[in-house]
């Protein structure tokens, strides 16, 4: 269990000492979140933040899909569509208005998730980890890595210091690599297959993805994998977040059997 919750009101501390600095140009700077600008991210953490804290604190959830939920591509799509509104709606306000808001917001967000049971059932299913229920410190920690990684696009964007020391990556991995399984849940192998990843850095470390001949199990420390994927801290969030290009994915270090390598680089820890 990596509790998160108290890593949430500094980081959101990290995200105002560099929105209150940022130039009006760069407010308006491309980023690695593709259609987005650095505005529109700030708008976004709003919307997360505010929807997070009618239904947390208020037990509101707003209006129900117009079509059901079945499938991880629909729910992936429903998202997209809450997310696709409310920037364009936000795009009627300055940024100085988004920044008074992502202040108040961001703060409340932390205050309402600190006082979470963190083995209490979570409110919502953390589904990139292919989970059907989760307990709250998870859904907390995916939280903690949405806001951390959509600030390293602001970072990025503005060319400002990432934020990876260990405080942030070391529980960061932890709990990104619990996507693994799932991307490899099409992938068949023999039993006692083993993939390994190697995270190099701060707040790095290894982990050993075993297949038992029908489903993939994810565990920490190291082992004699068939195939190992090494990668730096930076290349691992950039990965994982889907914010390395093609041409970066393949500068990243395999060994030993490369079968079995193409699921976990396309893992992703992010609804997409």
């Amino acid at each position: 269990m990596f509790e998160t919750a108290p890593l949430l009101r500094p980081l959101h501390n990290q995200l105002i000492s560099l929105l209150e600095g940022l130039s009006r140009e760069q407010w308006l700077r491309p980023t690695l979140a593709k259609q987005w600008r650095v505005r529109d991210i700030v708008a976004h953490l709003i919307d997360t933040d505010l929807r997070r804290i009618s239904a947390q604190r208020d037990g509101y959830h707003g209006p129900p899909p117009s079509e059901p939920i079945d499938s991880y591509g629909n729910l992936v799509a429903f998202l997209n569509e809450l997310n696709r509104v409310w920037v364009r709606a936000y795009e009627r306000l300055s940024t100085q208005v988004l920044l008074d808001l992502v202040r108040q917001s961001g703060s409340e967000c932390a205050q309402v998730l600190e006082a979470v049971d963190p083995l209490s059932r979570a409110m919502y299913p953390v589904a990139w980890a292919n989970e059907q229920e989760s307990l709250a410190w998870m859904d907390v920690g995916r939280v903690f890595t949405e806001k951390w990684h959509h600030q390293q696009q602001i970072r990025d964007a503005v060319g400002a210091p990432l934020l990876l020391e260990e405080r942030w990556t070391r529980p960061l991995f932890e709990l990104s690599v619990r996507a693994l399984p799932r991307a490899y849940a099409d992938m068949s192998a023999p039993d006692g297959t083993v993939v390994g990843l190697i995270i190099e850095g701060e707040g790095g470390g290894n982990w050993l993805l075993s297949s038992t001949g029908t489903r993939w199990e994810l565990s920490a420390g190291v082992g004699a994998p068939d195939t190992t994927v090494r990668m730096t801290t930076d290349q691992a969030w950039r990965l994982l977040y889907n914010a390395l290009s093609p041409d970066q994915v393949a500068h990243i270090q395999v060994e030993g059997d490369k079968r079995w390598v193409k699921p976990l680089l396309g893992a992703r820890s992010v609804m997409v």
